[in-house]
């Protein structure tokens, strides 16, 4: 009886594991199996021509320089935390306002909620040619505008300034008719065309948020800037804590958008040189597979400890009372 409920047993296993095994193949095949010859390959003097050759920790050691010179990966590294810390919070201001907004019963709800929405869903290689056209400085339509009201043109992609620094405050930076406003403002601005994902989110959150709390607030004397402080901020901290780690990740990940606007090169002069693009320039244009694999084990690293210190800290200010 027991060896007959052992090989039924075995059975059902081999049947579940059989039913699963095109999935566990591709885990295996595409995820685990990269996963650690690129943690191997670090170690490696590799070109994708010639086998890998180990050198040790001479990849990492190079990093170690370029991180100290902010050369390579240091510049990498000082654009992506840019980009990250600027347009991630910036969505996150942008998407619960819109998401309040959109959440007032008003006619023609529905038509501005999918207006809103309807960016998210272009394709990231358009949504980067419309852009470079809207903030072309010579006669793309943005400075075509300013021009006309009489305020400064930036340069937009071909500027390596940044707006959030100190030179900004200096009356140099506003001088010839033109803001310091550079390719990676730009970039920032581009990815706040694209948050209706996240507004949904936000939205589904609201409509989530029991009515009661709002007449409790209101007979209280409370007006709308204290319902939506006081009521509605503390109920969406779940949700806001959710799109923060996604948007840290996303925002470290952006690959696409970058490329094209800077043909690929990371230009003007390495402003907008990310960490996935000077991952992908080492690994596939100058052939160095190692160094790369060792860039790409910093960014899991780098990652993991952002996400860490979110998750340590969200129990500060992360309100769970009705979920």
């Amino acid at each position: 009886m027991a060896s007959q409920q052992r090989q039924r047993g075995l059975r059902q296993w081999f049947t579940a594991v059989s039913f699963a095994s095109p999935w566990l193949v591709g885990l295996l095949a595409l995820f685990v199996y990269p996963f650690l010859v690129s943690l191997y390959w670090s170690f490696c003097q590799y070109d994708l021509i010639n086998p890998p050759h180990l050198i040790g920790l001479e990849n990492y050691q190079q990093l170690g320089t370029e991180l100290a010179s902010g050369t390579g990966i240091g510049k990498a590294l000082w654009n992506t935390s840019y980009y990250a810390l600027i347009s991630v919070p910036l969505s996150i201001v942008v998407g619960v306002g819109l998401a309040a907004l959109l959440s007032c019963e008003i006619r023609g709800q529905s038509i501005f909620r999918t207006l809103f929405y309807l960016p998210s869903v272009i394709p990231v290689v358009a949504s980067s040619i419309l852009w470079m056209w809207l903030l072309n400085p010579a006669d793309g339509l943005v400075n075509s505008i300013l021009g006309s009201l009489g305020l400064w043109q930036p340069q937009w992609f071909a500027s390596p300034d940044e707006f959030f620094s100190p030179h900004t405050f200096t009356a140099s930076a506003w001088s010839n008719n033109s803001a310091p406003v550079g390719s990676k403002d730009a970039l920032i601005l581009m990815s706040l065309w694209g948050m209706g994902n996240f507004m949904v989110i936000y939205l589904a959150a609201i409509g989530d948020i029991p009515k009661s709390l709002y007449e409790a607030a209101r007979l209280d004397g409370a007006g709308p800037l204290r319902r939506f402080w006081n009521v509605t901020l503390p109920l969406l901290t779940p949700i806001i804590f959710f799109n923060l780690v996604m948007g840290l990740i996303q925002s470290v990940q952006a690959f696409t958008q970058i490329y094209i606007v800077s043909e690929g090169r990371g230009a003007p002069a390495d402003s907008t040189l990310m960490l996935s693009l000077h991952l992908f320039l080492s690994a596939f244009q100058h052939l160095d597979m190692g160094y790369a694999s060792a860039v790409a084990w910093l960014l899991f690293v780098l990652l993991g400890m952002a996400t860490w210190f979110l998750f340590t800290t969200s129990r500060h200010w992360v309100y769970e009372g009705l979920r």
